[in-house]
């Protein structure tokens, strides 16, 4: 299954966090808070919303810092993804 975003709504795959201990060890994110970065999974097509012209910004595989409180989470085939509306998008990390 596919999930392809409407208007200026773009789909994130969330990346993972870990930490690594001073003296080497990898401690998974489970405990923690989730990061705000994703990768970009699929993208819109922009368009016009509430009257305004819409260029899409981000474009697939971006790796992108997002609101912290922005998104619908959805689970589709065992991953999950977050979809957010681009201006909910912070920043691209290059």
């Amino acid at each position: 299954m596919k999930l392809t975003p409407l208007g200026d709504r773009v789909v994130l795959k969330q990346l993972v966090a870990e930490e690594t201990t001073k003296s080497g060890i990898v401690l998974p994110g489970q405990n923690k808070e989730k990061p705000q970065q994703a990768e970009v999974v699929a993208v819109g097509p922009g368009g016009v919303v509430d009257g305004k012209e819409i260029k899409m910004e981000v474009k697939v595989g971006d790796n992108v810092i997002y609101s912290k409180y922005s998104g619908t989470e959805v689970k589709l085939d065992d991953e999950e993804y977050i979809i957010v509306k681009q201006n909910d998008i912070l920043a691209i990390i290059e």
